[in-house]
């Protein structure tokens, strides 16, 4: 039986989490970490799935997002290197929780992959799958080449200063983000070393990471072509990662960035991706 619950990140800010104990001997616990935007909600049924074959997981939102918007976005201070350094470093600790002594592994989703790099304590994952996890640099997408540019040089800046903080949803557009992780981000995508152009310590975090990595990507995504993933996973470079990338007529129905989360469609990748995590797991690191 799921719990909801909240937990606090690294400077005290109070964060919502849904805790998903494992069914049976538990062999590993997992933070399914959520993609730009997205609420936790949206990771349940997976979450739901790694607690059914004996994975302790954890979902959260972010702070300013979903049920850890504490107040109005205007007013909330929040970076995507405070998501990353001060969110996702403690729910690392919060997943530990369940059970200190099994393996910590991570499900990032976009977002969620990426800024795994940056979490201080990221060298205690021992295996992580990556799900659309790429550069968000706007030269690596081509399929929404028009669309990424008005983005990221209009409607993103202009929107963001107009109204404190980037009205997303209203504009069907990834979603509302506080300003200060509105404006990171999109420094990040118009630079070709994304996340890496914040310095020297962002690259030292990244190549911190030694964990096993298995990388999706998805023929249908229009958000993060391959390369952009390739991309991303060259900043871990002391990781050992497997990238996928699948042609979505091989799974009968169509993925793009979201669909590896939904039932209907992400079913078998589910079970491909757990098989890998116990192979990894048992091979070690």
């Amino acid at each position: 039986m799921e719990l909801r619950d909240t937990a606090r990140a690294t400077d005290g800010y109070p964060l919502a989490v849904t805790r998903f104990p494992a069914e049976g001997r538990a062999w590993a616990t997992a933070l399914v970490a959520p993609a730009m935007a997205v609420r936790q909600d949206f990771y349940a049924p997976y979450a739901r799935f790694l607690a059914q074959n004996g994975v302790h997981a954890l979902t959260f939102d972010y702070r300013g997002i979903g049920a850890s918007r504490a107040a109005p976005l205007r007013s909330t201070q929040a970076t995507v290197t405070d998501w990353a350094t001060k969110d996702f470093e403690a729910m690392l600790g919060e997943a530990r929780r369940a059970a200190p002594a099994l393996p910590l592994v991570v499900a990032g989703h976009s977002l969620g992959g990426q800024i795994l790099g940056l979490a201080p304590s990221n060298a205690s994952v021992r295996a992580a799958i990556h799900v659309v996890a790429g550069s968000g640099y706007y030269g690596f997408n081509e399929r929404m080449r028009w669309r990424v540019r008005l983005l990221w040089f209009v409607a993103l800046p202009l929107f963001t200063r107009l109204f404190g903080y980037f009205p997303g949803r209203r504009l069907g557009i990834i979603g509302d983000l506080p300003k200060g992780a509105a404006l990171q981000w999109r420094r990040w995508c118009t630079h070709p070393l994304y996340a890496l152009s914040e310095g020297e310590a962002a690259r030292a975090s990244f190549e911190r990471v030694t964990a096993r990595i298995l990388s999706y990507s998805f023929e249908d995504d229009p958000m993060i072509e391959a390369r952009a993933v390739d991309s991303l996973n060259g900043f871990y470079r002391h990781a050992r990662i497997e990238h996928r990338h699948v042609d979505p007529r091989a799974t009968g129905a169509a993925i793009g960035h979201f669909g590896f989360f939904s039932e209907a469609s992400g079913a078998r990748l589910w079970r491909e991706s757990l098989d890998w995590l116990r192979e990894a797991l048992a091979a070690g690191v």
